[in-house]
């Protein structure tokens, strides 16, 4: 069975899946806006963002070398340094909760957290719909 390709050289159903992750996401974040969870909380443990996670990962290798690669090491990417982030806040703010300060430092840290969740989120579903690849993070050659 012959693969169609759209104008950019991809298989237009892995556009979509990556479309519907990008939906996940965005849909934890919502959920974590709109409840009592926190918009990094309902990112990292929600259903809808760890589902999205395990289909970046179990495609992965259909998008290798396409600029749909760029957009699921984004996505996997905003996944894991969000949870690190999250762990990196609570292990500085953990000895500050004895006097009531870590609370505060905690709190504050999963709300910046959650801004660049959603900032992510929302860079690369842009792209994403302008056909564009995300960057990569590596730095250029030559440097």
């Amino acid at each position: 069975m012959q693969q169609t390709l759209n104008a950019t050289g991809v298989d237009p159903g892995l556009v979509n899946y990556t479309h519907l992750i990008y939906g996940l996401h965005a849909v934890s974040a919502v959920i974590g806006m709109l409840t009592a969870a926190s918009v990094v909380g309902a990112f990292i443990f929600g259903l809808p963002s760890i589902v999205a996670v395990i289909m970046n990962y179990v495609k992965r290798g259909d998008v290798r070398g396409t600029w749909l690669e760029s957009h699921f090491r984004w996505q996997i990417r905003t996944f894991w340094f969000a949870a690190l982030w999250v762990v990196l806040a609570f292990v500085a703010s953990a000895p500050l909760m004895l006097i009531w300060v870590g609370i505060f430092t905690f709190g504050i840290a999963v709300a910046i957290v959650g801004l660049w969740v959603v900032y992510r989120v929302v860079r690369g579903w842009i792209a994403l719909k302008d056909g564009r690849p995300l960057p990569s993070g590596a730095a250029p050659a030559g440097r």
